[in-house]
């Protein structure tokens, strides 16, 4: 392994998780704009979801460095335009997923630039359950959503 964290895990009961180092991904919350979700490549695992840019940590990345850097390959998130609010871990003791909440300073178009994303949106925050959504973003998103500021 090169140290990417691009590879699946497998838990106790089967189910697979992406990346050997856990993921993270980035909640972008703008007052006005509402937060940025992604509309999953239908090849990709549970494909056809709504949810945040994210992906595989690398070794010894932090989960803030890989949510940032995904979200930058993925939809041109620019880091400079972003502050952190906060993150939510989910940790399965084998296997994590970070959700790194941040706040846009200002209002950014984003950009699809690679094949994961269908689409990306900005949506208000109250419109977000319409969505057919990721099932670990659903089940994160009610306390999320409560969290923003």
């Amino acid at each position: 392994m090169n140290g990417s964290g691009d590879a699946w895990v497998y838990g106790p009961d089967g189910a697979r998780f992406w990346g050997v180092y856990g993921a993270a991904g980035l909640l972008v919350h703008h007052p006005d704009r509402g937060v940025l979700l992604q509309h999953r490549a239908l090849w990709s695992h549970l494909g056809d979801t709504w949810g945040v840019p994210g992906g595989a940590r690398h070794k010894d990345e932090s989960a803030f460095d890989a949510a940032i850097r995904e979200a930058g390959e993925e939809a041109g998130v620019p880091a400079h335009l972003l502050r952190l609010s906060f993150s939510s871990v989910v940790d399965l003791g084998f296997w994590s997923y970070t959700t790194v909440v941040v706040r846009a300073l200002e209002p950014f178009e984003p950009v699809i630039s690679d094949t994961e994303s269908i689409a990306l949106r900005w949506v208000p925050p109250a419109e977000v359950e319409l969505l057919p959504l990721h099932p670990g973003f659903a089940a994160s998103w009610p306390a999320l959503r409560d969290r923003l500021v």
